[in-house]
Order: C-alpha cells, then sequence, then structure tokens
C-alpha cells in the first residue's frame, strides 16, 4: 500500500533486536512507574479499601496517559525528521527521486515506516492500562479515549517531521523546525481556547494536551459533549496530517536535491578553459586581448582562516544551513509568547504570588520559564549532536582525523562554535531571567544561581551531543541517544519526583521504589553514554546525576536553601561534563565506519 520503502522497514523491522528490547523496556519503565506508586502509596495508607484502590489507579492514569503522550509524540516526530535528514545526508534521497518510486510511495512510506516504533510501543502499553480499570476510578472509555488522541497526535506528530525532514537540507534545522512548529501549533490552540469562552471547545479540538485532559476526565465516559469534542480532535488531526502529508508529496521533488547540494558545472580556472568555454572569446595567445578580458574573470579573493580552521568554519560560514535563522525566528517568536505571558504575570501581581498545588513552594512564573528552559537545552543539544553527525554523513570526520588538526582544536572549535550559533536559544532565556530579578520576583542571589546554573546544563547538553556524536555511527541512532538522555534528566526525574511527593509516607516504604527508579535509571544512562568506551568516571556520573537531579528539584520545589539547588545541580553537571570532556581531548576514539560491520549502524 505505501510501497517498497515501507514494505522493507516492515519486513527488515521485525528481524531487529532493538525492536523488541525498545517494546519491553517501554512496558517494564511504565509497570515500574506502577509499582511505585503503589509501593509508596501502601506505605501511606492500605490500599484494601474500595476508595483507596479507586484513588490510586484513577491518578495513576492521570500521571502515566501525559508521559505515554509526550514520550511517543516526541519519538514519532524526532525519530521522523531523523530519518528523511539521514537519508539527505547519506545522498540516497537523490536515488530514490531518481527511481520509478513515485512522490506517495517515497513520502508516505518513509512516515508510515517511522510510525511502526512509536505505534507499536503504544499497542504494547495497551493491556497494562487496561489494568487500571481493574482497580477502580478509571472506565475502559477512558482508557480507549486517551489512546485514541495518543495515536492521533503520533500520526501528526510524524507528518509534520516528515514535511520537515523533506523540506530543510540539514538534520538539525529539519528537527528544531520540528519542535518549534509543533509547539508552536499547540500554543495556538490554547491561545485560541483560553482568549474567550465562545471558543472555549477549540482548545479541545486544536491543543493535544487540552484533548487529552478531557479524554482521560472521567466526566469523559459520562458526557456526550466531551466525547464529541474528543473525537473532534481525532478527525482534525488526521485531516491535518493528511493535509500536510499531501503537500509533502507535491512538493518533494521541488525541494530535493535542494540548491546546496545540486551539482554545477566547474568553472574555468585557467584563461584558455575560460576563452574556450565563452562565447566570442578573445585569442589566449594576444596580451592585449587577454588584458582587456581580464574584467569578466571570475576571481575570488581566498578568505583568512583562523589558526583554529573547525572553529572559523563554525563561525564564519553557514555550516548549518542558511536557513538555520528560520529557527532562529521561529524560537524568538516562542520566547517572545512566553516573555507576554511573564510580563502578564508580572504586571497583574500573579507572579508575586506562589502556583500550583505546592501552594508555598511555586511561584506562578516557574512553569513558563522551566518550558522555556527545557526548550532551549533540547535544540542545543540537537545541534550539538548534529555538529558531529553531519561531518560523518559528509564523509568529512574522517579527513579531519588524517590531518594535523590537534583534539583539543576539533572539540573547543565545536563547543565555541555550538555556543555561537546558538547564542539567541542561550540569550535569551537568561534575560528572561535577568528580567525578573529586576521586577523583584526572584532574588538577585536567586538569580545569579539560575544564571550560572543555566551556563552548567548549557555546557552539559552540548558535550553530551558531541559525545554521542563520536561514539554512534548511526545519525539517528546518536540523536534519539542524546536527546533521550536530556529527556530523561529533565522528564523522567521530575515525574518520579512528582509520585513520591503526592504518596507522602514513611521513608522506609519510600526509599526501595525510589532506588528502584533511580539505579535503574542511572544504569539506562550509563548504557547510553559508556556503552561503547565505558569508564569509571562515566559510572559514578551516571549512578549520581539521577540523584543530585532529583535532590536539586525536590529541594527547590520545598524552598529550603537555594544554594544547596546551585551547589549539587553545578557539581554534578559539571562532573558528568568533565567525564565525557577529557576522555574525547585524550584518546580522541571516533567511532567509524567499521563499527557498522560489528552491529553498531541501525538502519
Amino acid at each position: 500500500m505505501f510501497g517498497p520503502i515501507f514494505i522493507r522497514e516492515a519486513t527488515v523491522g521485525p528481524k531487529r533486536t532493538k525492536t523488541y528490547l525498545a517494546r519491553a523496556l517501554y512496558v517494564l519503565t511504565l509497570f515500574l512507574l506502577l509499582c511505585t506508586g503503589y509501593l509508596v502509596l501502601d506505605g501511606a495508607r492500605s490500599l484494601s479499601g474500595v476508595n483507596d484502590s479507586a484513588r490510586f489507579g484513577g491518578w495513576m492514569f492521570s500521571v502515566l496517559a501525559p508521559l505515554q503522550l509526550l514520550v511517543l509524540s516526541a519519538i514519532a516526530a524526532v525519530g521522523a525528521a531523523s530519518s528523511v535528514a539521514q537519508e539527505k545526508d547519506r545522498r540516497t534521497l537523490i536515488l530514490l527521486l531518481l527511481t520509478r518510486l513515485s512522490g506517495f510511495e517515497i513520502v508516505a512510506g518513509k512516515m508510515a515506516s517511522t510510525l511502526l516504533m512509536p505505534l507499536s510501543l503504544l499497542l504494547a502499553a495497551l493491556p497494562l492500562f487496561c489494568c487500571l480499570p481493574l482497580m477502580g476510578g478509571v472506565s475502559p472509555g477512558q482508557v480507549l479515549s486517551v489512546f485514541a488522541v495518543t495515536a492521533a497526535t503520533i500520526v501528526l506528530a510524524s507528518s509534520v517531521g516528515t514535511m520537515m525532514g523533506l523540506w530543510r537540507e540539514k538534520t538539525f534545522q529539519a528537527i528544531a523546525l520540528t519542535v518549534l512548529t509543533l509547539l508552536l501549533y499547540i500554543g495556538v490552540g490554547e491561545g485560541i481556547g483560553r482568549a474567550s469562552e465562545k471558543f472555549a471547545w477549540l482548545r479541545t479540538v486544536l491543543s493535544p494536551p487540552a484533548a487529552l485532559g478531557v479524554a482521560s476526565s472521567p466526566l469523559a465516559s459520562l458526557s456526550d459533549q466531551a466525547a464529541f469534542n474528543v473525537g473532534l480532535f481525532v478527525l482534525f488531526a488526521l485531516l491535518f496530517s493528511v493535509l500536510v502529508t499531501l503537500y509533502s508529496i507535491r512538493q518533494v521533488r521541488i525541494w530535493n536535491p535542494s540548491r546546496e547540494v545540486r551539482f554545477k558545472a566547474p568553472e574555468a580556472e585557467t584563461s584558455e578553459e575560460y576563452f574556450a568555454e565563452s562565447s566570442g572569446a578573445s585569442d589566449p595567445t594576444d596580451p592585449e586581448a587577454v588584458y582587456n578580458d581580464k574584467k569578466s574573470w571570475k576571481v575570488r579573493a581566498p578568505r583568512p582562516v583562523w589558526n583554529n580552521p573547525v572553529l572559523w568554519r563554525e563561525m564564519r560560514t553557514w555550516a548549518y544551513g542558511r536557513k538555520v535563522v528560520l529557527i532562529r525566528v521561529a524560537f524568538v517568536v516562542l520566547f517572545a509568547v512566553i516573555a507576554s505571558i511573564v510580563a502578564w504575570q508580572v504586571n497583574t501581581g500573579v507572579a508575586y504570588e506562589p502556583g500550583g498545588r505546592l501552594e508555598r513552594a511555586m511561584p506562578s512564573t516557574t512553569l513558563p520559564l522551566a518550558a522555556l528552559g527545557v526548550i532551549s537545552l533540547v535544540l542545543v543539544n540537537a545541534l550539538a549532536v548534529n555538529s558531529i553527525t553531519g561531518e560523518r554523513d559528509g564523509l568529512a570526520l574522517d579527513l579531519l582525523l588524517v590531518t594535523d588538526l590537534k583534539p583539543y582544536e576539533f572539540i573547543f572549535g565545536k563547543l565555541l562554535g555550538v555556543f555561537y550559533v546558538a547564542k539567541e536559544l542561550i540569550l535569551l532565556p537568561i534575560g528572561l531571567v535577568i528580567y525578573l530579578g529586576t521586577q523583584e520576583v526572584m532574588t538577585w542571589e536567586s538569580v545569579i544561581y539560575s544564571v550560572i546554573g543555566a551556563l552548567v546544563l548549557y555546557f552539559f547538553v552540548t558535550m553530551l551531543g558531541i559525545h554521542s556524536g563520536l561514539n554512534y555511527v548511526a545519525s539517528r541512532t546518536a540523536t534519539l541517544a542524546s536527546l533521550g538522555t536530556v529527556f530523561f534528566l529533565c522528564v523522567g526525574i521530575a515525574v518520579c519526583m512528582t509520585i513520591m511527593v503526592s504518596f507522602r509516607g514513611a521513608f522506609q516504604y519510600q526509599l526501595p521504589p525510589f532506588l528502584v527508579m533511580i539505579l535503574g535509571g542511572g544504569a539506562a544512562l550509563f548504557a547510553s553514554l559508556g556503552w561503547r568506551n565505558p569508564s569509571t568516571a562515566i559510572l559514578v556520573s551516571s549512578l549520581t546525576l539521577p540523584l543530585a537531579t532529583f535532590y536539586a528539584i525536590t529541594q527547590f520545589l520545598l524552598q529550603t536553601d537555594n544554594l544547596y539547588v546551585f551547589f549539587v545541580t553545578a557539581l554534578g553537571y559539571s562532573f558528568t561534563s568533565a567525564a565525557m570532556l577529557v576522555p574525547a581531548l585524550s584518546d580522541f576514539d571516533v567511532s567509524l565506519g567499521k563499527d557498522r560491520r560489528a552491529g553498531g549502524e541501525g538502519a
């Protein structure tokens, strides 16, 4: 139905061990979260009563459903964009365009093949979610509604990622524009729905988080209007995905090959070649004629290169494509939206009041500021990992390794280059923090801690991207491993913290599930960072970094002392950055194509 591209992926995918490993790990993670909540709550009160069991089932459903939506939609969006971008980096998309494959078979085939993984994970988790109605508090209709909303969002994210991958030439451009486009889409839906009560129903139709909230609500199975709005969201998301896919099919041979990779005829390098190619050229043996035609020669003065050519290329050329300006503009628009929300909170006095369920802990500006910071960290990390994978896919990394370029010139050139290209992504959130300090929403002590801590985190995600790019051969694997690590540290630890804080009980009952989550996450982090070149420093950092992150988030919410939050964050992430930086500078061991024969390449 979708052509040979999809048939190949559907045939080869079941033969890979990682396909079944991913499903097992995904379901196991959800099951461990469920067990963690059960053990923590059982330590506080007995679950023998029907009321307590129903309350537990409903609460865990409200935690696992948004987490599943976020994880699977991110996998679909980033996976689709990076899969198409990988075809471009290896020049295989041009070969596909030269075949008899139609635009539908190319676009729909790539999109359907990238949907296999997230949709299979969604189906694998269905039996686990179906166990929640047995505890009470959740109806089977809620589970089916949530899975319908999640599946529609996955298809929507994959269609946008495929379009951006086909449109943009560079991997970073595709991933960044995909993330920003989806965030702006959600922002538009939330803005329209909250602008007026008359259009409040549009919020459910346009915004996936709002639709998921309605679908997971107990009233959804009782209200016909709620069920109708959820159905409208599913239809609209699928229709929007079809329109995006049709537009991509129409434009695929117009966008590709792009002007950046179209081959041009070589220009004349000698006067004889120039006169031979020019119509009505003068005699090359006549010095006077050559002098008269000299002004028409295409001569460009050589550009001076710095002592570090890697840093010069990152800062003085369009190493990531000229369209990286679009990413900056999109991020500035997103920043303007969040900054306007923060400014409104400051002007109305809401920013000076605590918000959320933790009344004494979280200021109202915490959520939008944290959201902007996480988005910025994800984009900087994607840029860092693409700075290495782009060199490998362009066959330039092998050439750099045989030059007299020193390891510190390459590593620090990439680090400083990423900071320069992503300067807007770094400076704007820091500027918003300073603005809150000038408005006395934050103390200047907290501002200093936040700025220094943010710089430490930016250095960590940049070094993490470079480390993943050097150690993984496949661009898609490196991107997913790097972004997955950032996602686990930002979201996974927060989910574990939410369970521990919400189900307050005796410490002796909380400790075993806490250790299971933290140590299990540390083992997964070590497998991601040190699977190829393990070291004692990476092992120590992998086991302590989740614990340090958990401690920092908890101390921030409890607002005991901000110095503890800053010290733990700076120490933990600085040590992990050094554990990745030192081997890169000393050994400079780069994973090359020979690892593909050993199974390092994930097609």
